[in-house]
């Protein structure tokens, strides 16, 4: 993060994620990459304990009262014990925030309470096979029958399919168009959730990510979230959060391989000389610090729009930007650590193999980069086609600029 931009206050709270993250065994981290470990309970009841989960929801129910600024610092912090702690760390903010935002009471105090607590855990349920980016095209139904909805259909990779107790679901309620059709439930396991199958992942592994299936699984009334198909609203306000913590954790991550890359070239020699002396070497250092100090000034100007505005066209293409940015950056970034590494970076002896194969997700979750390109250009051509009259028109400061006849559009 930018050191300049921090306040004293935000300071302080990197220091005591830092603080947490140093506590985390190291032999979690192998264990969880071996897919020996597939839900650490530990990790989030011991973040729970120095009170660092929820860090923008209210005191009330056990957060911290902060803001945007304040997580996606923490968020990277976290960032540099991998992406699948970042992840699971992340779920609370993403899961929270429908419930803080649109929940009831009854709901904040049943779930998000405990969630911040670390004594119960959660999942996000998005996707499904056949939809992919397609979110809205999902096709789990939920019927309403008496006092409870009846569930029926699947969701896959979803991160906590082994391990949660709680899932953020959507699902089909209406017939209307795609977009005012869905639902969001909070379903407990207990409910009826059945883990059909356990993903095999590259990297980010040790989150339990999996297949879930609902089969007449009956949920209480009581657990939709703001109201019958008006999953959308949902929908939208948590793309805030689940992006934001991606773009904040990748560089995190990517700012540990860059770290261990810059000390290697400050030992390593070849030919005569430390490799940092040689410009191959230098300028892709060089390269990875300014990538990095550009993500995080986006992401930190994003926060700080979104704590300003909330969730509005321009926040979103904001955090999309944001997500896309840092993601891609940080792929390049981890890259090039590798590339300064040379062959010893391809092997075990240090974690940036591990590091690059967490981050190839990063540029798929949450919104693969295309998709973060397709609502940045539609959210910008509808700002800037709708361009305020106090701004200057340029298009007017050529010597011909009224030859009406030579700007011929069809």
């Amino acid at each position: 993060m930018i050191e300049a931009l921090l306040t004293p206050q935000q300071r302080s709270l990197r220091k005591q994620v830092r603080d947490f993250v140093k506590t985390v065994p190291r032999q979690l981290l192998l264990d969880m990459d071996a897919e020996r470990v597939l839900f650490p309970r530990e990790y989030l009841i011991e973040a729970a304990s120095r009170k660092l989960l929820g860090l923008r929801f209210s005191p009330e129910f056990g957060g911290g009262g902060l803001g945007w600024k304040e997580e996606i610092v923490a968020c990277e912090e976290i960032g540099v014990a991998g992406a699948s702690l970042t992840c699971l760390y992340s779920l609370v903010s993403i899961v929270g925030e429908a419930i803080n935002c649109f929940g009831t009471e009854s709901q904040k105090k049943k779930y998000l309470a405990p969630m911040l607590k670390g004594e119960l855990y959660c999942a996000e349920a998005l996707t499904e096979p056949r939809g992919g980016s397609d979110f809205f095209g999902a096709t789990t139904t939920a019927r309403r029958d008496g006092d409870s909805y009846v569930l029926n259909g699947q969701k896959r990779f979803v991160v906590g399919a082994e391990g949660a107790d709680i899932f953020l679901v959507y699902a089909k309620t209406g017939t209307d168009v795609p977009a005012k059709s869905l639902s969001a439930f909070i379903v407990e396991r207990d409910m009826g959730v059945d883990v059909k199958y356990v993903y095999g992942l590259m990297g980010t592994r040790g989150g339990g990510a999996g297949r879930i299936v609902f089969r007449d699984t009956r949920v209480p009334a009581d657990n939709l979230i703001l109201g019958e198909n008006r999953g959308a609203e949902v929908f939208h306000q948590m793309m805030i959060p689940e992006r934001l913590t991606t773009a904040a954790g990748a560089i995190g991550g990517a700012r540990v391989a860059l770290e261990i890359a810059l000390r290697y070239s400050d030992k390593r020699k070849a030919f005569g000389q430390k490799i940092r002396e040689f410009q191959g070497v230098s300028f892709k250092i060089a390269e990875s610090i300014t990538k990095l100090d550009a993500a995080s000034s986006l992401a930190y100007a994003t926060a700080y729009a979104v704590d300003d505005l909330g969730s509005t066209g321009y926040t979103r293409r904001l955090v999309s930007e944001a997500k896309k940015f840092s993601t891609e950056s940080a792929w390049e970034v981890v890259n090039n650590a590798m590339q300064v590494l040379g062959g010893i970076g391809y092997t075990n002896v240090y974690p940036v193999e591990r590091l690059l194969r967490d981050m190839r997700l990063m540029m798929i979750w949450t919104g693969t980069s295309e998709v973060m390109n397709l609502i940045i250009q539609h959210e910008y051509y509808r700002e800037a086609l709708a361009k305020s009259p106090e701004i200057r028109d340029a298009e007017d400061d050529a010597s011909e600029a009224f030859a009406q006849d030579e700007k011929i559009y069809e």
